[in-house]
């Protein structure tokens, strides 16, 4: 004759006092399912819930029969996974069947079927914690982990008493779980909620619906047949595409490590069955406010970057419409030749020489201050005027005089702040003389061959142009032998930094024009040893200088 008593694992249990505990519980169930069955005034779309309540019992019972009978629980080897999940499986659909009634009954004017209703959620709640006071002191076999109970989203949390109507929610959301009640339940109080729900049925038609469609969020059951959800959320988050997509992670199991792994894996959450109303809506609230965040930021980054490539392309165009204004190369009477390579930036750059009569020939180049669109709208007006000669009452063959229309004519607080500095010299065919002016810019360079002197800085003590209103402009005057070249420059030629990290300066572009002009002096030559001299081929302000032989 079998003992009542059986130990398992060194742990002395009285299976007939266990089975009459876990099914007193259940009685309470099926009688007051029954009752409420009986009624003749309860609405028909009550009954199939209520039976699937009763249905749900009698699993239970069916469950303590083959797990708790004195001739078979010696010989189980429990898997504290499967022990679990069957065993609360069913008692999972009780608790949510009877809090949807309840609402339902609430919804519908039949407030008198409530109390039987909470009758029954409360016994399956009892049934929760008589299984886990019965099951928890039984330790599983060697290297299977006890179950650990989280408060913060176990099952034993109390659901509330009362429901406060929901406010209604939109959103496009999975859920993907092998139990039919389960995801019934889920999709019919989602619904409720607001949201327009899909659902699968495994783990592999998860994937293919979330690959196909557009989901807000995804609840994934942890344990299921074929693909489980470990093994879904790994590719989804494995997945460039779809790694965004948030997932709420749905189980029976209360496993610590178990709620970890999700986590860290990139689940937003986790939640336990059965389902506490108020945590279902509120986590899911939360997840679906990250993501609205997130596309949020995502739209307003992908807004940006095509801001700043429309910025880029209209920054191109007007480079390019800086360019178009450069003079032609000139080879007669005497050559005319420059470079200019912007930097990555629209700068304040612009050079150029024309004829103002048959014997003087006007050469200047000139620097705005900064960079952008402002920078370059200033540096075209200022070549316009020059070109145009528009100053009304000034002699352009002076360099003094047209500096100091142009500082009247462009006081830079009448530019958005913008001052520019510039070289401007006037060349006498006749006398074969220079006369030149600069305002802040670097020296020009005049280069002879077979003198004492082969390099002559050329400027003037003159102020940028627009930073004062009392202006003082000065001019001199060079001779220009028969052989002789000009090489005028902005600062960004010369303005860099070397390879060994220390700042170049005006004096390393007079020794790379040195070493350069007894064997050929040319603006490519220059920038090839500007780029070695700083170690690469871009530059951090524009490359601009004009080279006239005369």
């Amino acid at each position: 004759m079998n003992s009542p008593h059986t130990k398992k694992d060194g742990v002395d249990l009285d299976l007939s006092k266990i089975r009459h505990e876990l099914r007193t519980p259940i009685n309470h169930i099926l009688g007051y399912c029954d009752i409420l069955l009986e009624e003749e005034t309860i609405p028909d779309s009550f009954r199939s819930d209520l039976a699937k309540i009763h249905n749900g019992g009698r699993q239970l019972l069916s469950l303590i029969n083959h797990y708790f009978d004195e001739k078979t629980f010696a010989a189980l080897k429990l898997d504290a996974h499967q022990l679990f999940h069957e065993l609360r499986t069913p008692v999972n659909h009780i608790i949510g069947y009877s809090e949807l009634l309840e609402e339902q009954a609430r919804e519908t004017g039949c407030a008198n079927f409530i109390p039987d209703l909470r009758k029954i959620n409360k016994a399956a709640e009892t049934w929760l914690a008589l299984m886990e006071e019965n099951l928890l002191p039984v330790r599983m076999e060697a290297g299977v982990e006890r179950l650990v109970l989280d408060p913060g989203v176990g099952f034993l949390t109390p659901a509330p008493k009362s429901f406060a109507p929901a406010e209604r929610q939109t959103g496009a959301l999975l859920v993907v779980d092998d139990d039919p009640a389960n995801r019934e339940m889920l999709q019919r109080r989602l619904e409720k909620d607001g949201y327009t729900v899909t659902v699968a049925d495994n783990g592999l038609s998860g994937l293919k619906l979330i690959r196909s469609h557009s989901f807000d969020l995804v609840l994934l059951d942890l344990i299921m047949p074929g693909l489980d959800g470990y093994q879904v959320l790994a590719k989804l988050k494995g997945d460039p595409i779809l790694q965004h997509v948030p997932v709420i992670m749905i189980s029976a199991l209360d496993q610590e490590n178990g709620i970890a792994r999700c986590i860290e894996m990139g689940a937003e959450d986790y939640i336990a069955k059965p389902f506490n109303p108020v945590f279902l809506r509120a986590r899911i609230g939360a997840s679906l406010e990250k993501k609205r965040l997130r596309d949020q930021e995502q739209k307003i980054y992908r807004a940006l970057v095509a801001s700043q490539q429309k910025i880029a392309a209209n920054l191109g165009e007007a480079a390019q419409h800086v360019v178009s204004l450069l003079p032609r190369k000139m080879t007669v009477p005497f050559i005319a030749d420059y470079l200019f390579q912007p930097c990555s930036e629209l700068g304040g750059d612009i050079f150029g020489y024309h004829w103002l009569d048959q014997r003087h020939f006007a050469i200047y180049l000139l620097d705005v201050s900064g960079h952008g669109i402002g920078a370059a709208l200033l540096s075209v007006s200022v070549m316009n005027v020059l070109r145009s000669r528009t100053m009304g009452g000034v002699n352009f063959c002076s360099p003094a005089e047209v500096l100091g229309a142009l500082n009247e004519m462009f006081q830079m607080e009448n530019h958005n702040n913008l001052f520019f500095t510039i070289w401007y010299g006037v060349y006498d065919t006749q006398t074969r003389a220079l006369r030149y002016a600069s305002a802040g810019h670097p020296p020009a360079l005049l280069i002879r061959q077979d003198s004492l002197l082969p390099l002559i800085p050329l400027r003037t003590d003159s102020p940028a142009i627009g930073c004062l209103v009392d202006y003082l402009a000065l001019e001199a005057e060079i001779s220009i032998g028969p052989s002789d070249r000009l090489l005028v420059v902005s600062d960004g030629v010369f303005e860099l930094v070397k390879t060994d990290g220390t700042p170049a300066t005006y004096s390393d572009l007079e020794v790379i024009v040195a070493q350069l002009a007894p064997s050929g002096l040319d603006p490519g030559r220059i920038l090839s040893e500007a780029q070695r001299l700083q170690g690469q081929a871009n530059f951090e302000d524009d490359f601009s200088l004009l080279l006239v032989k005369f």
